[in-house]
């Protein structure tokens, strides 16, 4: 049932996650930018009847070419907030991501096929980002020395699945030859950035004052920096490393190719509450034999009968333990939510064996077993790579030393 609750909790925190992100512009995932170049394919279908002899017909498709860029370096520099939706938070960022490099369309014009057209002059500069929300504004947009005007949306292209949003600007001159851009522009979103490497060659540098990123996607940083408050990270990936290729016919065919290479980090909280409540439950057998065990031990060497109930109380006790650390944990940092419910817990069952056994001279070893025990399981909480080794290790000692204390026991006598 506990264990229900804490699921319970932490998927009422994600809905308010979803909410706070929704109204902020979801996490951040960038592909571009792409030209985008409209062409028609001209198709020549000849027909023979009895009657008409020959007959000549063209059709004419139309189709979209896409250019990656040569050169693309991305610089991200991002400063981190924490919103809250009631006791529930994500985090948030907000700054500027630079979008700098070149273009050399001629091999893409070159592969063209004999009855394939393009029209250069109707040629657009695409930028896909997962939410629209997620752009700010354009502080700088320079195409071969000349400003671009962006417009929202992708005007009918897409580049990340199931995801339209984006801008898009005219291209009202592509040279045959290189063509350089630099882009700079002021964004929002929360959680994670990533960034697909769409270039033949893409560079990517990200700074935020975060102290805990998780790389995630399908590239990890060739180098980088972490500190108490912030972050630098660096990426450095070959078109021969991923499956986009320089360009393209139809983007429909190639919907899945960006999102499949994407990268980038994570804005990972160390202390994750239900994380660490649901992983706290996974032990609760071990906290109820122990004090029952103790109990028992208590009972044959003071030689008082305790009756079924005390120990059913017992339990329900140590089960209560949990309820407090979720409850509290939502509240304040996790340490001091435990410290609380351990005390609580453990002096609780310090005095109810007082009052059972009537002395002090057994019923404080109850304290002393909650209290390692409640250490125990905070060190198991806290050392996620050694969990197993320290339980196992902790389960054997509880065994040897009942088995230490009892061995002496007739326990076919009274």
């Amino acid at each position: 049932m506990i264990h229900g609750l804490v699921r319970e909790r932490s998927h009422t925190a994600k809905e308010a996650e979803e909410k706070i992100m929704e109204a902020w512009g979801s996490e951040f995932i960038e592909a571009g930018p792409v030209i985008a170049v409209p062409g028609v394919r001209t198709k020549i279908i000849r027909t023979r009847t009895e009657k008409e002899g020959e007959k000549v017909e063209t059709v004419q498709t139309p189709f979209t070419l896409y250019i990656a860029p040569q050169k693309l370096s991305i610089q991200g520099n991002f400063t981190t907030e924490t919103r809250h939706y009631g006791i529930f938070s994500v985090p948030l960022f907000v700054g500027n991501i630079k979008l700098s490099g070149n273009f050399n369309p001629q091999p893409a014009l070159a592969d063209l096929a004999d009855n394939e057209k393009v029209s250069l002059d109707a040629a657009k500069l695409v930028i896909a980002l997962d939410s629209q929300k997620g752009i700010r504004q354009i502080n700088r947009a320079v195409w071969n020395n000349r400003e671009l005007f962006f417009q929202p949306g992708l005007n009918g292209h897409r580049l990340l699945n199931s995801s339209s949003g984006g801008i898009h600007a005219a291209l009202a001159y592509l040279p045959g030859q290189r063509a350089n851009f630099d882009i700079e522009l002021t964004v929002q979103g929360g959680q994670s950035v990533q960034i697909s490497p769409i270039g033949q060659d893409t560079q990517v540098n990200i700074f935020a004052d975060w102290s805990s990123p998780s790389f995630r996607g399908a590239f990890l940083p060739v180098s980088s920096n972490i500190t108490d408050k912030s972050f630098t990270a660096q990426w450095n990936v070959s078109h021969l490393s991923r499956d986009i290729p320089l360009f393209w016919k139809d983007e429909g065919q190639r919907r899945g190719s960006a999102n499949d290479s994407l990268f980038g980090v994570h804005f990972y909280r160390q202390i994750d509450t239900y994380a660490l409540n649901t992983r706290a439950v996974k032990y609760a057998v071990l906290f109820l034999i122990v004090p029952f065990l103790a109990l028992f031990l208590m009972e044959i060497f003071a030689k008082r009968r305790i009756h079924p109930v005390p120990y059913l109380l017992s339990g329900i006790g140590n089960i209560i333990f949990y309820l407090l650390l979720l409850s509290f944990s939502e509240q304040i940092p996790f340490f001091a939510a435990y410290c609380i419910s351990a005390l609580s817990v453990a002096a609780m069952m310090t005095l109810y064996s007082r009052a059972l056994l009537g002395s002090w001279q057994k019923s404080w070893y109850m304290g002393l077993v909650l209290g390692l025990s409640y250490i125990l399981l905070y060190a198991v909480l806290n050392a996620e790579s050694y969990a197993l080794l320290i339980g196992s290790i902790g389960a054997f000692i509880v065994t040897a030393l009942i088995m230490y204390l009892t061995r002496k026991l007739d326990w076919y006598g009274k």
